[in-house]
């Protein structure tokens, strides 16, 4: 399996690390867990648990670096700042890990966004910001309502447009039927230990919830009352639905 490690920077100068595999097919932009790195993937098992699809030429993976010790998970901070820091790792996905993936992938123009945990939101909000750039989200455990997460001080801007609770709650008119013809999402999430205590199990519900009352293009799938927040679930996860995307 082809593999490399590479380090990069924005126009801004925000650097971080990006790992690949594979040699051809559909791009997939993976986000760590919380606080999570490049090559988490490959260290929890999802590379191989989906390598048949790799050897076959039939998708790309690219892992990459979380900023989230200093912005989500910054709980120090107010959550308004910490939403504003992300516009960091935003401006490096955009301007240095999407130019990146399209110059590996043949020009690729779509690229689809995945996560688990944490990274299920990023997976979610960018492609909700950014449809244009990736068409298809594959989101599994995440929590999407950031409002929620250890917050405090006031909630500005920066807060609402990287919130898709609130944001997609108030999409309408031309963006909105645009996003209907454009954006896919799966929503997967199992119904086990840490899927409450996380929100995720209640979150991702609402998520969908809201999706259908927007009609937005989704899939809903809850996994089984033995099925946890952990690698496990989602190896088992991606490997079976990761095929029908590729």
């Amino acid at each position: 399996m082809r593999h490399y490690m590479a380090e990069l920077q924005s126009p801004d100068g925000a650097r971080g690390r990006l790992a690949a595999y594979g040699h051809y097919g559909r791009p997939v932009l993976m986000f760590p867990s919380e606080s999570g790195h490049a090559s988490e993937f490959a260290d929890r098992g999802m590379v191989a648990a989906v390598a048949d699809l790799i050897d076959a030429g039939r998708v790309k993976l690219y892992g990459v670096d979380s900023f989230d010790g200093g912005t989500w998970s910054a709980g120090h901070l107010p959550l308004e700042e910490r939403a504003r820091r992300h516009g960091a790792y935003e401006s490096w996905i955009l301007d240095a890990v999407v130019p990146h993936i399209a110059a590996d992938s043949d020009g690729a123009t779509e690229i689809v966004t995945a996560g688990c945990s944490l990274g299920a939101f990023h997976a979610l909000n960018f492609a909700f910001k950014r449809a244009d750039l990736f068409p298809l989200a594959l989101c599994f455990s995440g929590n999407y309502d950031p409002a929620t997460w250890r917050g405090w001080g006031e909630q500005g801007d920066a807060l609402y447009f990287n919130n898709p609770m609130a944001y997609v709650a108030n999409l309408h008119g031309d963006h909105l039927d645009w996003l209907r013809s454009r954006l896919s999402l799966l929503l997967v999430c199992g119904q086990g230990q840490w899927e409450d205590t996380t929100g995720s199990l209640d979150s991702t519900r609402r998520m969908a919830g809201l999706l259908t009352a927007k009609g937005v293009r989704h899939e809903l799938d809850l996994w089984g009352y033995d099925v946890p927040h952990d690698w496990p679930s989602w190896r088992a996860q991606l490997a079976h639905h990761l095929p029908r995307f590729c």
